[in-house]
């Protein structure tokens, strides 16, 4: 498909900088399979959807990815600037790079604060170049490894705020709280889910209280989230792979849920593409642990998730494109442009939508 079709215009000033307070009193616009909007509250989830229903949430946990560095070559010295996205070994990392054309394979980097002295060992962090790729891509061998390297980038690693966040204001303290889930608990996201972020300890009592069970799968999102779509077609885009965990009990769970009537209700885009991803032709959910690069645009047949919670997404992005999968192109068009002449609030510290999927359950 031609990937303009999934571009919109959205004014400046409906992008939100800080998330709602408390994070449940923020904004649901509810998209039934018919194509009618409902405006509501998140805290309203519950009433939503049906006692035996399942709730998949991601507990991945975003770690600061972001690295700011030297490299030196001679007496010429260049700022670097690493988006950590995915780990290839005990010390090995995929990053994008900026300005990538001025690395070269075996130069080395030295990432940490040039204010400090970076000659000594606890304030700076070494690596080498040991593979250049498109776009900026590159891949990282550090000169720690393992537990090592995890405190060394939580030490010298910044809050990976995304790009329409960052450009407008400075990483700060509350960053560090606002940008992780209720569920945080596995390291190794360089983006938050951002659905997750709305849940608050009263909500899930209140779910739980509604007999909607909540069950846990891992998917640590990339950096490539946020790249832009370049290709004029959808065939030709590339999607970078992300690692992912969908354990046998969660697996059993889920399919025992459905056979007893339930439904799948995936918060966010992530925990959509990690059960996909683990679901057989016949909708039965399989234990999953790898790598997936699932790219789910309009014709793709789901076979996991019957209701999907998910925040505003960006145009021409690969997540607006899988919603607009799940609920039809033209449906989910409207739906953005009722929640942008209501001032509903955009990305990930945004608002949300609930959509139910066009071929499948509606909303009660």
């Amino acid at each position: 498909m031609r990937v303009d079709l999934f571009d919109f215009e959205l004014p400046d000033e409906r992008i939100a900088l800080r998330p709602a307070e408390p994070r449940d009193s923020a904004r649901l616009l509810v998209i039934a399979a018919e194509g009618s909007f409902r405006d509501a509250r998140i805290r309203d989830l519950p009433s939503w959807l049906h006692a035996g229903d399942a709730l998949v949430v991601n507990d991945t946990k975003v770690i600061p990815a972001r690295l700011n560095g030297i490299r030196a070559r001679g007496e010429n010295m260049a700022r670097i600037e690493a988006m950590l996205h995915k780990r290839e070994g005990d010390d090995c990392w995929r990053a994008f790079v900026r300005p990538a054309k001025k690395l070269n394979l075996g130069e080395r980097i030295r990432f940490g604060d040039p204010s400090e002295n970076m000659a000594c060992l606890l304030g700076s962090l070494d690596a080498e170049v040991i593979e250049k790729g498109e776009g900026g891509e590159v891949l990282l061998a550090f000169a720690f490894s393992g537990a090592a390297l995890d405190d060394a980038i939580a030490r010298l690693g910044h809050m990976p705020l995304p790009p329409y966040i960052a450009s407008k204001r400075g990483e700060d303290a509350s960053d560090a709280r606002d940008y992780q889930t209720l569920f945080a608990a596995k390291s190794g996201a360089v983006a938050a889910p951002t659905a997750g972020l709305h849940f608050t300890p009263e909500l899930l009592a209140a779910l739980k209280a509604a007999g909607v069970s909540v069950h846990r799968v891992t998917l640590h999102v990339g950096a490539g989230t946020f790249l832009p779509v370049k290709a004029e077609d959808t065939v030709d885009h590339r999607m970078h792979a992300e690692f992912g965990v969908v354990t046998p009990e969660v697996a059993a769970s889920l399919n025992q849920a459905r056979q007893n009537g339930g439904r799948i209700v995936g918060v966010g885009t992530t925990s959509l593409r990690i059960l996909e991803s683990a679901t057989d032709d016949q909708g039965v959910v399989l234990p999953f642990s790898g790598d997936t690069s699932i790219f789910i645009t309009p014709g793709y047949r789901f076979r996991a998730v019957d209701i999907l919670l998910t925040n505003f997404h960006l145009p021409k992005s690969t997540l607006f494109m899988l919603v607009c999968a799940f609920s039809g192109l033209e449906r989910m068009r409207a739906a953005y442009a009722h929640a942008i002449a209501e001032k509903y609030r955009f990305y990930s510290y945004g608002d949300a939508c609930l959509l139910f999927r066009a071929d499948g359950v509606d909303a009660p």
